[in-house]
Protein backbone atom coordinates (compact mmCIF):
# COMPACT_ATOMS: atom_id res chain seq x y z
CA UNK A 1 0.00 0.00 0.00
CA UNK A 2 2.79 2.03 0.21
CA UNK A 3 2.71 3.41 -3.23
CA UNK A 4 -1.31 4.23 -3.01
CA UNK A 5 -0.38 7.46 -0.47
CA UNK A 6 2.39 9.18 -2.92
CA UNK A 7 1.80 12.04 0.13
CA UNK A 8 2.56 10.25 3.36
CA UNK A 9 2.39 13.96 5.13
CA UNK A 10 -1.28 15.06 3.87
CA UNK A 11 -2.99 11.45 4.69
CA UNK A 12 -1.70 11.65 8.22
CA UNK A 13 -2.88 14.82 8.53
CA UNK A 14 -6.79 13.51 7.37
CA UNK A 15 -6.33 10.55 9.49
CA UNK A 16 -5.32 12.81 12.33
CA UNK A 17 -8.49 15.19 11.42
CA UNK A 18 -10.85 12.59 12.74
CA UNK A 19 -9.49 13.33 16.40
CA UNK A 20 -10.55 15.82 18.99
CA UNK A 21 -8.37 18.30 18.12
CA UNK A 22 -6.44 18.09 21.94
CA UNK A 23 -5.33 14.58 20.88
CA UNK A 24 -4.68 15.42 17.00
CA UNK A 25 -2.01 18.07 18.56
CA UNK A 26 -0.52 15.60 20.70
CA UNK A 27 -0.54 12.67 18.48
CA UNK A 28 1.38 14.96 15.56
CA UNK A 29 3.78 16.65 17.97
CA UNK A 30 5.11 13.39 19.44
CA UNK A 31 5.06 11.71 16.12
CA UNK A 32 7.49 15.18 14.79
CA UNK A 33 9.34 14.43 18.06
CA UNK A 34 10.63 10.74 17.45
CA UNK A 35 10.89 11.75 13.96
CA UNK A 36 13.63 13.83 14.56
CA UNK A 37 14.76 12.12 17.19
CA UNK A 38 15.51 8.55 14.77
CA UNK A 39 15.79 9.93 10.98
CA UNK A 40 17.34 7.23 10.56
CA UNK A 41 14.02 4.96 10.97
CA UNK A 42 10.92 4.16 8.61
CA UNK A 43 7.86 5.98 9.92
CA UNK A 44 4.93 3.09 9.34
CA UNK A 45 1.46 4.49 9.22
CA UNK A 46 -1.01 2.35 9.86
CA UNK A 47 -4.63 3.84 10.38
CA UNK A 48 -6.54 0.70 12.18
CA UNK A 49 -9.48 -0.73 13.52
CA UNK A 50 -8.32 0.85 16.88
CA UNK A 51 -6.43 3.83 16.72
CA UNK A 52 -3.73 5.31 14.35
CA UNK A 53 -0.14 3.91 14.81
CA UNK A 54 3.31 4.94 13.61
CA UNK A 55 5.87 2.78 13.98
CA UNK A 56 9.20 3.03 13.86
CA UNK A 57 11.63 0.45 12.38
CA UNK A 58 15.43 0.68 11.02
CA UNK A 59 14.06 -0.79 7.63
CA UNK A 60 10.80 -1.73 5.40
CA UNK A 61 10.32 -4.65 7.99
CA UNK A 62 7.41 -4.18 10.20
CA UNK A 63 8.74 -7.06 12.32
CA UNK A 64 12.02 -5.10 12.97
CA UNK A 65 9.95 -1.89 14.78
CA UNK A 66 11.32 -0.98 17.78
CA UNK A 67 9.00 1.84 19.03
CA UNK A 68 5.63 3.31 17.61
CA UNK A 69 3.05 5.57 19.13
CA UNK A 70 -0.48 4.64 18.92
CA UNK A 71 -3.42 7.26 19.28
CA UNK A 72 -7.03 6.62 20.52
CA UNK A 73 -9.62 8.84 21.16
CA UNK A 74 -8.41 9.79 24.85
CA UNK A 75 -4.87 9.08 25.05
CA UNK A 76 -1.44 8.19 22.76
CA UNK A 77 0.51 5.68 23.88
CA UNK A 78 4.26 4.73 22.98
CA UNK A 79 4.64 1.26 22.36
CA UNK A 80 8.11 -0.65 22.97
CA UNK A 81 7.86 -3.17 20.27
CA UNK A 82 10.83 -5.17 21.37
CA UNK A 83 9.50 -4.12 25.13
CA UNK A 84 9.25 -7.68 27.14
CA UNK A 85 13.15 -7.97 27.31
CA UNK A 86 13.66 -4.13 28.08
CA UNK A 87 15.18 -3.09 31.35
CA UNK A 88 12.66 -1.08 33.32
CA UNK A 89 14.48 -0.09 36.53
CA UNK A 90 11.31 2.67 37.14
CA UNK A 91 8.12 -0.16 36.63
CA UNK A 92 7.20 2.39 34.29
CA UNK A 93 6.33 -0.08 31.44
CA UNK A 94 2.63 -1.66 31.17
CA UNK A 95 1.74 -4.90 29.81
CA UNK A 96 2.16 -8.60 30.18
CA UNK A 97 2.19 -10.39 26.61
CA UNK A 98 5.58 -11.95 25.41
CA UNK A 99 6.44 -8.84 23.20
CA UNK A 100 5.20 -5.28 23.71
CA UNK A 101 4.89 -2.93 26.73
CA UNK A 102 3.86 0.67 26.45
CA UNK A 103 3.73 3.65 28.63
CA UNK A 104 0.66 5.89 28.62
CA UNK A 105 1.92 9.61 27.56
CA UNK A 106 -0.17 12.74 29.05
CA UNK A 107 1.53 14.52 26.48
CA UNK A 108 4.76 14.79 24.02
CA UNK A 109 6.66 16.56 26.53
CA UNK A 110 6.59 13.17 28.18
CA UNK A 111 9.12 11.90 25.68
CA UNK A 112 11.68 14.39 27.31
CA UNK A 113 11.32 12.98 30.56
CA UNK A 114 14.31 11.25 31.14
CA UNK A 115 12.75 8.17 32.70
CA UNK A 116 11.06 7.54 29.27
CA UNK A 117 14.07 9.04 27.62
CA UNK A 118 15.97 5.92 28.74
CA UNK A 119 13.78 3.82 28.36
CA UNK A 120 13.60 4.78 24.54
CA UNK A 121 17.62 4.76 24.39
CA UNK A 122 17.57 1.44 26.06
CA UNK A 123 14.91 0.14 23.46
CA UNK A 124 17.39 1.43 20.75
CA UNK A 125 20.74 0.32 21.76
CA UNK A 126 19.25 -3.00 22.57
CA UNK A 127 16.88 -3.61 19.36
CA UNK A 128 17.60 -7.23 17.39
CA UNK A 129 17.87 -4.31 14.24
CA UNK A 130 19.27 -1.28 15.00
CA UNK A 131 18.90 1.49 12.86
CA UNK A 132 22.23 2.55 10.65
CA UNK A 133 23.89 5.38 11.31
CA UNK A 134 23.67 7.92 8.21
CA UNK A 135 20.62 5.96 6.78
CA UNK A 136 17.43 8.69 5.61
CA UNK A 137 14.15 7.25 7.18
CA UNK A 138 11.21 7.77 5.10
CA UNK A 139 7.25 7.78 6.03
CA UNK A 140 5.01 5.94 4.17
CA UNK A 141 1.14 4.37 4.79
CA UNK A 142 1.45 0.90 5.27
CA UNK A 143 -2.38 0.09 5.62
CA UNK A 144 -5.57 1.26 6.30
CA UNK A 145 -8.52 -0.41 7.96
CA UNK A 146 -11.85 -0.04 6.17
CA UNK A 147 -13.80 -0.46 9.36
CA UNK A 148 -12.64 1.89 12.54
CA UNK A 149 -13.89 2.85 15.60
CA UNK A 150 -14.90 6.41 16.10
CA UNK A 151 -11.80 8.52 16.68
CA UNK A 152 -13.45 11.23 18.71
CA UNK A 153 -15.11 11.37 22.08
CA UNK A 154 -17.48 14.34 20.91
Amino acid sequence: MIDAWPDPEAALAGFLAKYDPDIADKARTAMRRLRDRLPAADAMIYDNYNGLVMGFSPDERPSNAILSLLALPGHITLCFLQGARLDDPDGLLKGAGSTVRHVRLKGPDDLDDPKIAGLIDRALSGARVPPAEGRKGRMYVKSVSAKQRPRSRM
